[in-house]
């Protein structure tokens, strides 16, 4: 009996996947597999671990596998906030590329700032492979292991790597990123090496009100950059209510290893007013930095009470003008959390974003004044965390001995913002 019921849906599914194929609109593909596996988790997990069925003009492979849609029906008829889909590209280390959600009065919004995934896959395959995938952290929401934000290091005489030291340790890393504005700018490396990682297990599973995905990247020794060995296992889940990531990294090799994870999403304002949209950031302390073009920590944190980057109101504060390229800590926590609101006045939309992890150190804020959004960072470890400018300071690394984990997890849940 269940082998025929499985031998059923299975050629549903087929069937779908067949006319996915045949379809004159593929953006309606991932609504099609969904409804043919609804019901039957099992399948729907057998379909999505082969990384290779669902593809299409408007769903392509990105760094070798196409997008993954988690799905769920609203339940509200627009009258409350929901998340409504979520899209992951699992070829390049499971960036949370997109989530969709029902705002009353605006209808359904892209909550994160992303070109669509024709023009991300002409620009993410397009990417040379020295470059380590750096390009991913310009669009969705990139993960960022063993490290998220900039490592400064002795280069090498072509400029290609690094080096520098943890706990008497060298690591050589691969020095793919610099400054724009200084044609001399110094080389060095950034968030992590598994912006480009293919997932090597994937699968998807309903839960009680949407789906969840997780894959895990057997990253080894990461290319031979990192001094253990490690699994993440990376889990997104897709409900009504909220939508959480969960990065755990294990450390499977013989030797302690140094940790950070952090993310990097782009936060899109429904409205497109930027000036209006207001951010409320529970940092007391910004880190100082050279300039805006290398953003390098000079180790001075500076207070940020009554200076124009005092975000910590509970209500926020506009952004107007403002430039950021900034790394706030000294966090204040509410029931254990570090939440930061995104809140868009004009759309009534709000967000909060709760980092949950303890680990969660400081929150890197990127908002050009020429842009729609703000990519706010909750992440373990500060800028340069080897680097010396920072003396004895503990700066968010966590050292994972043979056989630890260490988890890094964040929520969003949407409100509507009381007018002041």
């Amino acid at each position: 009996m269940h082998s025929t019921r499985n031998a059923a849906l299975l050629c549903l599914a087929l069937a779908a996947l067949a006319s996915l194929a045949a379809a004159k609109h593929a953006s309606s593909a991932p609504l099609l597999l969904a409804a043919a596996v609804v019901g039957s988790p099992t399948l729907r997990s057998t379909i999505a671990s082969t990384a290779d069925t669902g593809a299409s003009e408007e769903n392509p492979r990105i760094g070798g596998k196409p997008a993954i849609h988690l799905l769920r029906k609203p339940t509200s008829n627009g009258a409350e906030p929901e998340f409504l889909s979520a899209t992951i590209l699992p070829g390049h280390g499971m960036n949370l590329f997109q989530i969709t959600a029902n705002v009353p009065g605006k209808g359904e919004v892209q909550v994160f700032a992303s070109p669509s995934l024709k023009e991300a896959a002409q620009i993410l395959n397009g990417e040379p492979e020295s470059s380590r995938g750096v390009l991913s952290f310009s669009m969705g929401g990139a993960f960022l292991v063993p490290w998220a934000n900039r490592i400064r290091g002795q280069l090498s005489p072509d400029g290609r790597f690094l080096t520098t030291e943890w706990h008497g340790k060298t690591l050589r890393l691969p020095a793919v990123w610099k400054g724009k504005a200084n044609p001399n700018a110094e080389r060095h490396a950034i968030h992590g090496l598994i912006l480009n990682r293919k997932t090597d297990n994937l699968k998807i599973e309903a839960n009680a009100d949407g789906e969840t995905a997780t894959g895990i990247l057997h990253a080894g020794d990461f290319g031979g950059y990192w001094p253990s060995k490690t699994d993440v296992t990376i889990a997104v889940s897709l409900k009504g209510k909220a939508v959480e990531a969960t990065i755990t990294a294990k450390n499977i090799g013989t030797e302690d290893e140094p940790m950070g994870i952090g993310w990097h999403p782009y936060f899109a304002f429904p409205s497109g007013d930027r000036k209006q949209a207001r951010l409320h950031i529970p940092g007391a302390e910004l880190a100082e930095v050279n300039n805006y073009d290398d953003v390098f920590p000079t180790g001075e944190l500076i207070p940020v009470k009554s200076t124009k980057y005092d975000f910590t109101a509970p209500h926020g504060a506009p952004l107007n003008d403002i430039f950021l390229d900034d790394n706030f800590s000294q966090l204040t926590r509410s029931n254990g959390q570090v939440v930061v609101d995104v809140i868009d006045p004009a759309a009534s939309y709000g967000l909060h974003i709760q980092g949950l992890s303890n680990e969660i150190k400081t929150i890197q804020v990127y908002a050009p004044p020429a842009k729609p959004y703000a990519a706010i960072e909750e992440q373990f470890n500060f800028a340069d965390p080897f680097s010396p400018v920072w003396k004895k300071m503990d700066t968010g690394m966590v050292t994972l001995e043979p056989g630890e984990a260490i988890t890094w997890k964040v929520r969003l849940e949407l409100f509507t913002p009381q007018n002041e």
